[in-house]
């Protein structure tokens, strides 16, 4: 397979310095692999793209493995880079925007870190940060699903970027998404989240449906707040939901019309 490591490079490595761009053939996980790095003291902006994950990590510990029987089904990279935001508040929302607005209209967000299309996911995104003397380096970890894989096993039926793109291939995918994701994320360190609330909102898979958290809220979501929190509207009141406290899914058919 033949990827845009060199046009990729060029567009980003002048508003990023010291950019580099890494394809790999097969590896555990992109994230791990950069946290590795991140721990030894290895700092410098990278694209690390893998075309096989072995052991790749969703949110809660969840495994995400590209498919190990057909290259191109899936685009598991992870974006590496020093960061430092005054608040890292919403920052998964912020990179789950950038990404659907890359690349199709019908693609939404399911809060807080997933591509859904449909009530089916098609991309999920894995944030972690290390410290690194006085400066913090994140590491942002994102699987799309190229081809829809097998459902069996899944807690959410899956969906891939060719039921609505049906020849797009994995490397035009992944050259159409990271100069955006760079730029998103040097926006969001300069801004935070509070100027993407609308923008997220409109894309926003929950918004007027729904929903039940595991930890026992239950109501209608009404999108999120500057800082990213879910907002979902209880018998008691409007109840402020942050990543760190719950998962949330969507009340199969309860919805209600936006407003």
């Amino acid at each position: 397979m033949i990827w845009p490591a060199e046009a990729i490079w060029e567009a980003v490595e002048p508003f990023l310095p010291g950019f580099t761009v890494e394809i790999l053939p097969e590896i555990d996980s992109t994230n791990t692999e950069l946290m590795r790095r991140a721990r030894a003291g290895r700092t410098e902006p990278v694209l690390l793209v893998a075309e096989r994950q072995t052991a790749g990590r969703g949110r809660l510990g969840r495994d995400w493995s590209s498919d190990t029987q057909s290259l191109g089904r899936t685009l598991t990279f992870s974006l590496g880079l020093p960061l430092t935001p005054q608040d890292w508040s919403g920052l998964s929302l912020a990179v789950g925007l950038s990404i659907v607005q890359s690349l199709h209209p019908r693609l939404q967000l399911k809060w807080p870190n997933d591509v859904w299309l449909g009530d089916r996911k098609l991309a999920g995104i894995l944030i972690e940060t290390a410290s690194v003397g006085q400066d913090r380096f994140v590491v942002i970890g994102i699987g799309i699903n190229i081809v829809a894989p097998d459902a069996a096993g899944l807690r959410t039926p899956p969906a891939g970027l060719r039921d609505v793109l049906p020849d797009v291939l994995a490397p035009d995918v992944l050259e159409h998404v990271v100069v955006p994701l760079v730029r998103a994320l040097q926006r969001f360190a300069a801004q935070g989240f509070a100027p993407l609330v609308a923008a997220f909102n409109a894309r926003d898979t929950l918004y007027g449906r729904g929903v039940v958290c595991t930890d026992g809220v239950a109501g209608t979501a009404q999108g999120v707040d500057a800082s990213g929190a879910l907002l979902v509207h209880t018998d008691g009141g409007v109840k402020k939901i942050t990543s760190a406290e719950v998962s949330v899914r969507p009340l199969a058919g309860a919805c209600e019309s936006r407003f």
